[in-house]
């Protein structure tokens, strides 16, 4: 997660809630994934409607602290260097053991074929880089953060 020191985070915030009609707060911002092209081509994935879904582990949220999505949350989706592309509005959390990931859940994800098979090999490879320097390792039924989202403003709608 990055925090909201782009000038483009501010300005898009701004304009969706003057859009809305309400008082400008503050969203959370962040990028994708733990690399820049990953980062950004799930970005890109999220602005064509194909991603919809993300997965951190249970366990990255416990070892940094951060608290675990609610519905109703808005969060700002940045690419790899912070610059503001939209705002998604978590509509759904669950928290499934890795092992349980169903086909439907990893097709939401929208990554590579979106497969099940797909989700299954990038995540695994993903989680031992998003615990290495924390007391867990990946294992099969390591629980899994499943957050589900829709896009709610983009910079084309400023």
């Amino acid at each position: 997660m990055r925090p909201a020191n782009h000038p483009s985070v501010i300005e898009l915030s701004k304009a969706y809630f003057e859009q809305q009609n309400q008082p400008c707060e503050a969203l959370p911002s962040w990028h994708f994934c733990d690399n820049e092209t990953d980062a950004n081509d799930c970005l890109n994935l999220v602005l064509s409607g194909e991603k919809k879904a993300t997965s951190p582990s249970l366990w990255w949220h416990k070892a940094k602290d951060i608290a675990l999505p609610q519905v109703g949350d808005l969060n700002i989706i940045t690419d790899w260097h912070g610059l503001a592309h939209c705002i998604v509005k978590t509509t759904k959390v669950s928290v499934v053991p890795f092992n349980q990931i169903d086909d439907a859940y990893a097709a939401l994800e929208g990554e590579g074929d979106k497969s099940l098979a797909y989700w299954r090999q990038v995540h695994w490879s993903y989680y031992h880089r998003e615990l290495a320097d924390t007391k867990y390792a990946p294992c099969q039924d390591m629980p899994i953060v499943c957050e589900v989202f829709e896009v709610v403003f983009t910079r084309e709608d400023k």
